[in-house]
């Protein structure tokens, strides 16, 4: 009788911990529990920790709930500009209600990628190139909007949505090129004229100020040929002498001074027939007058 009672004893004791041992479950911090029994949802969530389920009658589902990253594959499509551009993007996402991430969608993972795929598609659509190029903060929230819109009813929220990258053809790419070169060349040839514009102004003021102080000239010049000096060059060219043309010129002031104009300036007169035979006046004394035919009939010999 006593061994029959001890076998008993040992059977509960054995069956309670494997039911203890099957009932036992264990939920991590980032994780929450739903538990559906029977196929009916249970009320309450079980937190993290030690939880215990009726074997055979309950079943848990424990929910992640950490950021997801979650790689959206590149999409092909054709801006509103006319452009085919393969587009992928990056997403991260959370489940904030664990009861509609198990009973409101069969999958929520990928149904957000699904949704994600389609979105970026919806969006490539709607943009030019220049705003997949350079306004895509833009798109991101135009994107973000799109996803979290149906998100929202399966228990997820989408913190961010970041496009990756922006592939072009390779004739687009060359165009482009082209568009970026031919823009720098044209910077570059405004700036050049600017400075030649500059340049021209202060050469005119620097001209200026040497045509007010005649050493400056002789100044300027023998820094030209210091310059060309320092090269080492085996052959030194000088220009013709300032003072030369100095000196030429203050001779000729008098000349000018006493006859009242330039005679450089003015042409000869024309040779008179008559004016073969006549005699060769003076500097000071005025030309003779030419004879007329009548008084000198051997000039026409």
């Amino acid at each position: 009788m006593v061994q029959e009672l001890v076998i008993a004893l040992v059977a509960v004791v054995c069956a309670g911990a494997l039911y203890v041992a099957s009932a036992a479950r264990v939920i991590r911090q980032y994780e929450r529990g739903v538990v559906l029994r029977l196929g009916r949802l249970r009320d309450d969530v079980r937190l993290p920790g030690f939880t215990m389920v009726v074997p055979g009658i309950d079943r848990l589902r424990k929910v992640n709930m950490q950021i997801v990253t979650m790689p959206v594959p590149a999409q092909d499509g054709i801006t509103r500009d006319n452009v085919t551009v393969c587009v992928d993007a990056v997403i991260y996402f959370k489940v904030v209600d664990p009861t509609n991430a198990v009973i409101a969608v069969e999958d929520y993972r990928f149904a957000v990628s699904q949704m994600a795929q389609t979105s970026l598609r919806s969006i490539i659509g709607k943009s030019d190139l220049d705003d997949l190029l350079s306004n895509r903060e833009k798109l991101n929230q135009g994107l973000e909007v799109m996803i979290d819109s149906p998100a929202v009813s399966w228990g997820v929220q989408i913190d961010r949505v970041e496009i990756k990258d922006v592939s072009l053809p390779e004739t687009m790419k060359r165009s482009m090129a082209r568009q970026a070169e031919a823009d720098r060349e044209r910077r570059a040839r405004v700036i050049n004229a600017d400075a030649e514009l500059q340049a021209s102004k202060k050469l005119a003021q620097a001209a200026g100020e040497m045509s007010a102080q005649p050493a400056a000239l002789q100044l300027r010049l023998l820094q030209t040929v210091v310059a060309v000096a320092a090269e080492k060059n085996s052959t030194l060219v000088l220009p013709f002498p300032v003072e030369l043309l100095r000196f030429l010129e203050r001779a000729q002031q008098p000349a000018v001074a006493e006859t009242g104009h330039d005679e450089s300036a003015v042409p000869p007169a024309p040779a008179v027939p008559g004016d073969l035979l006549a005699p060769t006046a003076p500097p000071a004394a005025p030309a003779p007058t030419a004879p007329s035919s009548s008084e000198q009939p051997f000039a026409h010999h």
